[in-house]
């Protein structure tokens, strides 16, 4: 950290390593926004108005409430009023420093994770979307899958590791944020594999099907289909461990709606996602599942074997698929959805080709990630 600014990855350690030391984030957002999307376990102290108007009469009269012996770090929109709030802080004796962009920086950040059980995995997970991402490598190669726009992660982690990049792959076309890959697959001249069924319009792809296997250094990146939250869904699944994509999270599943919101077709895909998760469970208990999304979970990096999984009492719908009931499955996924994620169709449209990205594609995909079914 340094004097007045914190990078928001800083902050993300801070909040999720348990080992790390403590901090105390203060929000200081209207309610209305922070109750929308916030950093886990912060404070929100709504005085957005007052310090766009330099006044601090809320900030002076909660300093009973804000404690002197941690570290703050204030957060606003875009990092302003954050600042002006940690300045007075400061000026009276606290170590508060603004978060360097607001929420908008919380939005871009990422954090790497090696996935201790796994061997040849580095998570990527950005905090502030919910959003993860995978380098998966043997020997000196490594595949990306589900990269965010933010390329410069996965080049700088590869380079770190001294790996080369040989390919690039997403999962399914996103709806939740822009995908990073055909641009990363571009800049560095490898293909980038998609199924086809989620290609729309796009005509530089290489295409992957069930059943097909990518070569990574001496190991295999296995291709399953697995249709439901899109129609060209895969999973990949690399020795032991299983990267699940939007299929399979570890509190819910990936919603079927993000396609066609009618009920019919709802209910056709819910029932294609069953038929893909009574196949993924298919797999041993030992295998590892590291999903492409995750919602409040804290452990880092969000990893769990398919036996534990199947167990635990906190992934309602899989176990309606452990206990093979489909109808009960189809109709809770229907009566539970949540709001679509933000600006979901323009996102599919940049991630189809049908749209070419504007000077707003950083911020299409801040807020909530609404990607699972409950």
């Amino acid at each position: 950290m340094c004097n007045t600014n914190c990078d928001p990855a800083e902050v993300a350690r801070r909040v999720y390593d348990e080992q790390a030391e403590d901090i105390f984030v203060l929000d200081v957002r209207n309610e209305d926004d922070y109750e929308e999307w916030q950093i886990d376990e912060s404070h929100n102290l709504p005085i957005y108005d007052q310090l766009l108007d330099k006044s601090f009469i809320g900030l002076r009269a909660s300093l009973d409430d804000i404690p002197d012996s941690e570290e703050i770090a204030v957060v606003c929109v875009g990092g302003v009023t954050s600042a002006r709030a940690a300045n007075y802080l400061r000026d009276r004796g606290y170590d508060a420093k603004s978060i360097e962009n607001g929420m908008n920086g919380w939005g871009r950040a990422h954090r790497e994770y090696e996935v201790g059980e796994v061997d040849g995995v580095v998570q990527i997970v950005r905090p502030g979307t919910g959003c993860v991402s995978y380098l998966v490598h043997d020997d000196d190669e490594a595949i990306v899958v589900d990269p965010s726009q933010y390329i410069d992660v996965y080049l700088d982690a590869a380079e770190e590791r001294e790996l080369d990049i040989i390919g690039v792959a997403d999962t399914h076309a996103h709806a939740d944020h822009v995908s990073g890959a055909r641009r990363l697959a571009g800049e560095l001249d490898v293909p980038y594999y998609l199924h086809a069924k989620d290609a729309g319009e796009l005509n530089r792809f290489t295409e992957i099907e069930d059943g097909e296997t990518l070569t990574v250094g001496t190991r295999e990146l296995a291709v399953l289909h697995t249709p439901g939250h899109t129609p060209g869904s895969v999973s990949f699944v690399f020795g032991d461990t299983l990267l699940s994509g939007d299929t399979l999270f570890l509190r819910s599943v990936g919603r079927p709606d993000l396609e066609d919101g009618s009920e019919d077709a709802i209910r056709e895909a819910a029932s294609e996602l069953f038929d893909s998760l009574e196949r993924m469970t298919g797999l041993g208990d030992e295998t590892v599942v590291l999903p492409g999304h995750f919602d409040d979970e804290r452990i880092r990096p969000l990893a769990t074997n398919l036996g534990s999984l199947r167990m635990e009492a906190n992934n309602e719908l899989l176990s309606y698929v452990e206990s093979d009931d489909e109808g009960e499955f189809v109709e809770t996924i229907v009566e539970s959805l949540s709001d679509e994620p933000a600006n979901y169709n323009r996102i599919k449209q940049i991630n189809w080709g049908k749209e070419q990205p504007g000077g707003d594609v950083e911020s299409l995909e801040l807020g909530p990630n609404n990607c699972a079914a409950n």
